[in-house]
This record gives C-alpha cells, structure tokens and sequence, in this order.
C-alpha cells in the first residue's frame, strides 16, 4: 500500500518543518515524515525549508549567515523552535520513514556524515533538487538511499534517475502518469508524489504503483484510504 507521507509534517495544521508539526503527522497516521535541511553558518544541520527564516520565523536573514545559536533563538510559530536534524531522528525513528530534502548542496558532507553517524541507511531518504548532490552523496556513503526531485516529466526517468545514482524519482503530482509509474517500476525504480491534500485530486493516483504521496494534510488522505480499502 502507497506511503502517506507528511510534507514538512502536518503544515496545514502546525508550523511547518517543526517538532510540533512532525509529531502531528506522526498521531494522524503518516508512514513516512518529509523534512528540509540547510546548514548554519558554524555547520550545523537546520530544519527550514526557505533560504531565509523571513517566511516561517519571526527573524530575518540568511540561514547560512546565522549560527546555530542565532537560529535556535527565533520562533519558528508558536513558540517552536527551528530543530536541529538530530531531534527530527529522535522523533520519528522506530516509528516512519525520514525523507530529508538537501536545500543546498554546500551540505553534502555534513548530511554524508549524519546518515554515517545515526546508521539511517534502512530506514531514511535523502532526496534534492540538486541532482548533482544526490549523486555527490552516494558517492561519499554508498548506503544512504537516495532520490531526485523534479517538477516536470522528463523524456527517460530511468536515465535521469540513473545519472544521479539514485533509487528514486520524487515528483510534482501533475506531471505523473501511468506510463512514467511504470516505466520507473520496471527499472527498480521508486516513485512519490507532491503533493496532493485534497480526496478528488488523490484518487486517480491510488490506482497506480506509488510508493508514497506526500500532503500538507496528511489526515484527509489517510482517512480516505481507510474508509476505502482496496
């Protein structure tokens, strides 16, 4: 059955990217957790989606031009905090699957080394935008398991997937079709969906071989697939 997975937790609900949002996927279901990682500017792996922390906190600036400190002090909404990758892990270990988004390629070794340093090779995915990061990452830990991210349909998902060393194709929903699931399918490949919160826009897609559907409101989906088992 097709992964339900939070997109940067339950961001419908709760501040996106945060602890709280994170554990209110966790209670509606979810089996697998999405998150974004940038890093500090003394190195540490942040959990914001943005460039800057203007949108989602009550400061300004860079990511990469505040230290960890500076960072930690901020309101991510509600009195969150902005978490460290590390309580992320804690959170959700045990329980989902982690797909962890790279937001800059300068972060590499660092999420390289994380993976190495918390063993997240069964139970975790790094996926970006970046392919050439994605690719950078297989390259320094061959374990870690690994997706390109693509807004669009690509001429040969095989190939694009292929030259990125990844095992997986993590796409925008609208432009997915039967044709792409099963051409990827065939090669091994996996394959999730962004991001779909509404039951009209979901059904066409539980009749294909997906591996996971992320959503801003996790619980719609997973109360649909409940009540109509397949």
């Amino acid at each position: 059955m097709v992964r339900i997975m939070g997109h940067r937790g339950a961001p419908a609900y709760e501040p996106e990217n945060t602890l709280r949002s994170v554990r209110r996927a966790l209670e509606m279901g979810v089996e697998a957790v999405e998150i974004d990682v940038q890093l500090s500017r003394d190195g540490r792996l942040a959990v914001i989606h943005d460039e800057t922390v203007d949108r989602t906190t009550n400061g300004t600036g860079r990511v990469r031009d505040l230290t960890w400190e500076e960072l930690r002090r901020l309101d991510a909404g509600q009195g969150e905090r902005i978490p460290a990758l590390e309580e992320i892990v804690e959170s959700v270990r045990g329980r989902v699957h982690l797909v962890v988004e790279l937001k800059q390629p300068e972060a590499v070794t660092a999420l390289a080394q994380f993976f190495q340093e918390h063993a997240l090779f069964d139970d975790a995915h790094a996926i970006s935008f970046w392919h050439p990061a994605v690719k950078a990452l297989r390259q320094l830990e061959p374990r870690i398991k690994t997706g390109v991210l693509l807004v669009g349909h690509p001429v040969d998902p095989v190939a694009l997937a292929r030259a990125a060393d990844a095992e997986a194709l993590v796409l925008n929903f609208a432009f997915v079709n039967r044709e792409l699931v099963h051409t990827a399918k065939a090669a091994g490949l996996m394959v999730f969906i962004w991001n779909i919160d509404t039951i009209e826009l979901l059904k066409p897609f539980l009749e294909l071989e997906l591996d996971g559907i992320g959503s801003n409101r996790p619980d719609v989906l997973i109360d649909y697939i409940k009540t109509h088992p397949r």
